[in-house]
């Protein structure tokens, strides 16, 4: 029988993203808005489909604007996110709202943040929102030293969810 997050990856087309997982581009807006601290002119807003397995998990990065994420399919994901004023929340997206889990959470501009399915589970089929849209010259994967250089609270935490 086939994982059903094989099934996902095949009928939604997701594809291998340099942060870990999967993901399509489902959605990009055609207004596009120039604000201060982006380098260039930004969609409003774009949307992708989001697909963690138990295999691997999405490395700590940040990008420059706020990213809603939806709950999908599949079992819970762990986000981590470590705010710029360095303090680290957890957020669980999933279903179960009698064991603190939730259906949708915002990770706020500029924070560093990583996900994983959550213990025990296989996949996690999410969405992700960012407005202002998502562009990969705002995106920046954490170097392991570095930011346990400047959260050194977190050090497990970022070992465990760094590649480099």
């Amino acid at each position: 029988m086939k994982r059903a997050s094989a099934y996902w990856v095949e009928r939604l087309k997701l594809e291998p993203h340099p942060e870990g997982g999967f993901f399509k581009e489902t959605y990009r807006s055609l207004l596009t808005t120039t604000l201060g601290q982006f380098p260039s002119e930004r969609n409003i807003s774009t949307g992708i489909y989001f697909l963690l397995t138990a295999e691997n998990f999405s490395a700590f990065h940040r990008i420059k604007s706020d990213e809603m994420w939806h709950f999908y399919a599949g079992d819970p994901l762990s986000i981590y996110v470590i705010h710029e004023n360095g303090n680290e929340e957890c957020i669980t997206l999933g279903l179960d709202l009698d064991k603190g889990e939730v259906p949708q959470a915002v990770v706020s501009a500029n924070s560093w943040f990583a996900t994983e399915v959550k213990d025990g589970g296989d996949y996690g089929l999410v969405g992700c929102t960012v407005a202002p849209g998502f562009d990969f010259e705002d995106f920046e994967m954490a170097n392991r030293d570095l930011l346990v250089e400047q959260f050194p609270l977190h050090k497990d935490l970022i070992i465990a969810l760094t590649r480099v």
